[in-house]
């Protein structure tokens, strides 16, 4: 029986493992780096053991650092999550040396499901459906080039080693193959270190559904239905469901008996997934869904796994790492319901999803939906590691009912104090495509209109803000006005009047104000004046939603203040408005416009690609750079010469660095 486990890993994954060990009754070991020293699974786990400096290449992926925690602390068995070691057969092979049970597949297992071009082979002798394309050892650029005209474009050029989109390029034309070559393999080679690709047919009206399968030492091998997972940007997942929507019994069983194929092909032993894609530009048929891949450990979707089969899985990995054998036979697996998983980052949906960093200053989800978070209010997004910051999962009896719950728990999230998709997932939950369950990988990039946030400021986001700035609601006192401030706007001479300057995403919005006793406060706001009030609902406490009146009609939203910012929630979205600081204006007007390109987060330089001297085009690619475990093309915001670089590859730099400095085009005079 095991009495302790270690978790090598970190953040939601962590402490989702954490809470089963509890359960279990069994001790849970943390290891955590500098940046991670005050996390939330450090403060969950029974101990905790520091392993190394922040970056995780020397921290959760130094072997010897783990296995040293694991002796130093006696734990019988590892659990290495998912990210990280999670797939390292070298690591499956030092625990087993040490004689400490990995929780996980043997690394026969892992290897032989690990390099993609070496699993297609084998899964096509297992008589596993796979895509058409090339997975051969030749890496010669001009070859890749003449397989994939062969293949034909549109073509996908995807990493041999590791998933996640990292090392992925989808290919139009052949002008476009050598560049995303490189790109591909770059990419690749930093996240598992190694640049092998191979290519395949891209297929047209793409689904990814994906098998849970779950095998034991004992020969027994089951799977626990599937999982859609289409809806993804950057080629990874945002939103998961289970079931996929229009699933077929005969579809089900047939990807179903595929999965489990697939899995004894390699002996597996453990959690994992077979993901495959699926043409459906005829629907989902049978002879229409191809292997891509097996991640040989736990999902990051699996709790929506869970859900519909009231099976705890981490619960399930222990067992069979115990060496018992599986709790259910394939007959006895229960399928109820419907279950859908939103994933929260810190990222701007609305600026190609870039990530971001900051300050969790405020932190609140709707108690009806599960959340699996390593995160709490006060917490930084650290720039090392992936920035999710929560999984919200809802269930529900049918995918409808599970709809409704995914859109109001997205609605009454509330994050403060760094840039979220929370608005952008509210989006998408209520997007045509996506009610009907007509879902494909290409949804979000097909519907990025319909997707982007409005321009429009809503009136009464603009009103929170102005009462903020008025000192009428703030956040270290009463969140509403108390007497005094019901006297802020007396003179004995008359009303107050103010012009109130807002920042909005670099906008300057200017609102004309006047304050009158107990007699609100008058806006103009574009061009149109409004009187404006604010008062808490009956009963409610001081930290609920709060009703704003404009001109007679009362709306309920929530905000949350701090310092010289106020973030306002309203409608599945949040506004952040800032009062205008004239110092720091005048010290960003120095070196962080047009004419400058500057780092939008803390980072690795990986190549610049143009010179001192060097004319440029708008939008031309500049500089590349790695952050947050993927890499970004930064492009010259308008046309120019390139008058100074002030890095070179292989820089770290921090966010808002200057990097490049762009001097106008001289007209040549006649």
């Amino acid at each position: 029986m095991i009495q302790k486990v270690l978790i090598a890993n970190r953040g939601e994954i962590a402490c989702r493992i954490i809470r089963t060990l509890d359960n279990l009754g069994i001790t849970s070991v943390a290891v955590f780096s500098d940046a991670d020293r005050h996390a939330l699974h450090v403060s969950m786990a029974s101990e905790a053991v520091w392993i190394g400096s922040s970056a995780a290449s020397e921290s959760y992926l130094q072997i010897d650092k783990i296995i040293n925690a694991a002796k130093l602390t006696n734990a019988d068995a590892v659990h290495p999550g998912y990210g990280f070691l999670s797939e390292n057969p070298e690591f499956v092979r030092a625990l087993q040396q040490e004689k400490i049970i990995f929780i996980g597949p043997d690394a026969d297992s892992i290897e032989a499901m690990g390099l993609k071009d070496a699993a297609k082979v084998r899964m096509e002798q297992a008589g596993v459906p796979i895509v058409p394309g090339y997975h051969g050892v030749d890496q010669n650029p001009k070859l890749l080039a003449i397989k994939a005209q062969e293949i034909g474009y549109p073509v996908l050029i995807k990493a041999r080693a590791g998933g996640g989109g990292k090392g992925m390029r989808k290919v139009e034309s052949a002008a476009e193959f050598d560049l995303a070559l490189d790109s591909a393999r770059r990419e690749s080679m930093a996240s598992f270190g190694d640049d092998s690709v191979l290519i395949e047919k891209y297929v047209a009206s793409p689904r990814h559904i994906e098998v849970q399968v779950f095998g034991d030492r004992l020969g027994n091998m089951v799977h626990l239905y599937e999982r859609d997972c289409s809806l993804q940007r950057r080629h990874q997942k945002v939103i998961e469901e289970a079931p996929a929507p229009g699933m077929t019994d005969d579809m089900r069983n047939a990807m179903g008996q595929a999965a489990v194929a697939a899995a004894k092909a390699v002996h597996y032993v453990g959690a994992g997934t077979v993901e495959f894609i699926v043409d459906a530009s005829d629907g989902l048929r049978e002879d229409r869904f191809y292997f891509m891949e097996m991640n040989t450990r736990l999902q990051v979707e699996h709790p929506v796994t869970e859900a519909i089969t009231d099976i705890d899985l981490v619960a399930w990995q222990i067992a069979v790492a115990e060496g018992k054998s599986l709790p259910l036979q394939q007959s006895e697996i229960p399928l109820g319901g419907h279950a859908m998983e939103a994933r929260i980052y810190a990222e701007d949906a609305d600026n190609n999803f870039l990530p971001a960093t900051g300050t969790l200053d405020y932190l609140k989800f709707p108690s009806e939906a599960r959340i699996d978070t390593g995160v709490q209010e006060g917490d930084t997004i650290s720039p090392f590691y992936d920035p999710m910051i929560a999984k919200l999962i809802v269930y529900g009896r049918d995918r409808n009912e599970a709809l409704q719950k995914l859109q109001s728990s997205m609605s009454s999230s509330r994050i403060g104090g760094s840039t979220t998709n929370t608005g952008f997932l509210s989006r998408l939950c209520r997007a045509p495509s996506f009610v009907q369950g007509d879902v494909t990988t290409a949804l979000i990039e097909n519907n990025r209109e319909l997707l982007s946030r409005s321009n429009t400021i809503p009136k009464p986001a603009i009103v929170v803000a102005c009462l903020y700035r008025l000192g009428i609601i703030n956040s270290q006192e009463a969140r509403v006005h108390g007497v005094w401030n019901e006297l802020k706007g007396w003179r004995n001479w008359g009303y107050s009047e103010q012009t109130l300057r807002l920042n909005f995403e670099g906008r300057e919005l200017s609102v004309q104000s006047i304050l009158g006793h107990r007699s609100g406060v008058r806006l103009e706001i574009d061009g149109e004046w409004c009187v404006a009030d604010v008062f808490p609902g009956k009963n409610q406490p001081h930290d609920a939603m709060q009703n704003i009146k404009v001109d007679g009609f009362t709306v309920r939203l929530d905000w949350h203040a701090s310092g010289n910012e106020i973030t306002v929630f309203f409608n599945g979205e949040s506004w952040l408005f800032s009062v205008p600081n004239s110092l720091e204006a005048a010290k960003h007007s120095e070196g962080g416009g047009s004419d400058t390109v500057v780092a939008p987060m803390p980072g690795n330089i990986i190549a610049t690609k143009v010179q001192i001297g060097d004319s440029v085009s708008e939008g031309e690619i500049l500089i590349q750079m790695e952050a947050m475990k993927m890499e970004h093309s930064l492009v010259a915001a308008r046309s120019g010469v390139i008058a100074e670089i002030h890095v070179q590859p292989g820089d770290q730099v921090e966010a808002g660095a200057l990097l490049l400095h762009l001097e106008e085009i001289e007209e040549k005079s006649s």
